[in-house]
């Protein structure tokens, strides 16, 4: 399954509703570490469907949802559970540091 593609428009409704924990990608094609980041975001999206929905928003075209949440450095990961921001990662980290972030919401 790919990631879900999240934008300023249907944030509140596939994020802050979301019945299950959420784990949003913020990039930009321009970001070198995000291209690191993405095959992790992808892997994890499939491994964990179901648990957790899993999804990039890009921070060139959603400004508003990055503004608000304050992301200033990308990637940034935010983990969402029950509409709140349970988590936050920041850089191009390994998949075993944001798997075990994700099990605390799971």
């Amino acid at each position: 399954m790919k990631p879900v593609e999240f934008t300023d428009s249907n944030f509140e409704t596939e994020v802050l509703q979301s019945d299950i924990p959420v784990l949003i990608d913020f990039w930009a094609v321009w970001c070198g570490p995000c291209k690191i980041i993405a095959p992790i975001v992808e892997e994890l999206s499939n491994e964990l469907e179901g648990k957790v929905k899993i999804g990039k928003l890009d921070v060139d075209s959603n400004q508003q949802t990055s503004i608000k949440y304050g992301v200033r450095g990308i990637p940034t990961l935010l983990i969402f559970k029950d509409g709140k921001v349970a988590d936050t990662i920041i850089g191009a980290v390994p998949k075993t540091h944001i798997m075990d972030r994700l099990k605390k919401v799971i």
